[in-house]
């Protein structure tokens, strides 16, 4: 049987894990916190503008269980909000524990609290084994390196305003480290539209009881919330150092925007205390995850792997990626779609058999081949992609990807041969 290591447990490492399974693997997760899904936990928004269409391919491409699951612990569905439209917003507190129970059921060998270290290598191309932990060795016929591009401390300090103890938990369990750079592969850095390295972080948390009444009361019936920031009081420059472009935009420069998450979700990556409690209801606010939100976010995409539209990583025999380390691709559904792929592609690729390339007529497809070819370049890698919005959204404009026509969706993933693709048995 094909043995997949997984490293790195977000929703990239967990969605690779799974289709890994699905299609015959034995397959093992290793995650270096005490819980899966990473950045998931403090995320919370799904089918956002063109994010709808790719959830629906990936749901007839045979990949339906991430999507199910969010739907089934969903917080509000169909909601607007600028910008925004038909967005899901899942419960962080309960997300975890379902996709874990997907995983499990599906015979994934969960190791929590298992941080990858370094890679035993056979020969200049082809990992053999993993090591991780306590002087723990992982063999393996093929990996999958989902362990994102934040951290560890020293680039949120050096790129960033320090480390400000947000959902990586770096300081606790040990910083990431890419199992690509181990394996000798130069990777990639991302760099803001000034210029300088890095991406920070898209939103912050706050804990809905330290709101006022009316602003929880609001976000408890429609999902979101709107603000508007006294102008004295605006940061108008904050949002280009956002990760996520799609929400760089005037509305979220002049209204504090809240959604419903469990948490309450401020969608800015930083927003000084003292000035938000200036603002009425926002009193007594007070930063959950990132603890120190008034001053900075994680800092992301410093750590990119240059790969094919296989998302086999370039100069390797048998290691793939997924999320963040697969380009500039911003987002859950994102890290799902890449991650399913990779996973599906690793044991392909151990059985010998050609990869699937997904066609650019899908919006997955052309979206990892666009974001493929664009951040090797000067001005691609400057940019961020999204399903959701900014440069992307607008590709799938141009090219008539975006829809919400679940039957147009469907008709096209069986037009191109691949109709329930990740479902199917893998053998040689």
């Amino acid at each position: 049987m094909v043995k997949v290591v997984v490293i790195g447990g977000g929703w990239a490492g967990a969605s690779a894990a799974l289709a890994a399974a699905k299609v015959g693997a034995e397959v093992v997760l290793l995650e270096r916190t005490d819980m899966l899904l990473g950045t998931g936990n403090v995320g919370g928004i799904m089918r956002n503008n063109g994010r709808y269409t790719a959830a629906e391919e990936a749901i007839a491409l045979g990949a339906p269980e991430m999507f199910d699951a969010v739907d089934l612990v969903a917080r509000h569905k169909n909601i607007d909000f600028p910008g925004h439209k038909h967005a899901t917003l899942y419960d962080v507190f309960k997300m975890e524990l379902v996709v874990k129970k997907i995983l499990l059921e599906a015979g994934v060998n969960i190791r929590l609290q298992t941080r990858f270290k370094d890679v035993v290598m056979e020969g200049t191309k082809k990992i053999g084994a993993v090591k991780a932990g306590k002087a723990v060795i992982i063999k393996g016929n093929v990996f999958v390196d989902t362990t994102g591009t934040a951290g560890p401390p020293k680039n949120c300090i050096k790129y960033g305003n320090g480390c400000v103890m947000c959902i990586m938990r770096c300081p606790s369990f040990g910083p990431r480290v890419s199992v690509a750079e181990k394996a000798g592969v130069k990777e990639l850095i991302a760099k803001k539209a000034d210029g300088s390295l890095g991406a920070m972080s898209g939103s912050c948390k706050l804990d809905k009881d330290s709101l006022s009444y009316e602003i929880v009361k609001e976000l408890d019936e429609k999902g979101v919330c709107i603000v508007p920031i006294p102008v004295e009081l605006k940061k108008v420059d904050i949002l280009d150092k956002k990760a996520c472009q799609q929400y760089a935009i005037k509305e979220f420069a002049e209204n504090l925007i809240l959604l419903d998450t469990g948490h309450a979700k401020l969608m800015t990556p930083f927003f000084p205390l003292e000035q938000l409690k200036k603002i009425p209801g926002f009193e007594n606010a007070r930063f959950v995850d990132p603890y120190t939100g008034g001053v900075g976010n994680s800092m992301r995409y410093l750590a990119m792997s240059p790969r094919t539209n296989e998302l086999r990583v370039e100069g390797m025999d048998n290691l793939f990626c997924a999320g963040e380390k697969a380009g500039p691709l911003v987002g859950h559904t994102e890290a799902i779609v890449t991650g399913t792929l990779a996973g599906y592609n690793a044991v392909r690729s151990a059985l010998e058999m050609e990869l699937l390339t997904l066609p650019r007529e899908l919006a997955i497809g052309d979206a990892i081949a666009h974001v493929g070819q664009e951040m090797k370049t000067e001005e691609g890698v400057r940019l961020k992609y999204t399903f959701s919005g900014s440069v992307y959204l607008e590709r799938m404009n141009e090219l008539g990807l975006y829809t919400t026509n679940i039957k147009d969706i469907k008709a096209k993933v069986d037009k191109s041969g691949l109709s329930n693709i990740f479902k199917k048995k893998l053998s040689n």
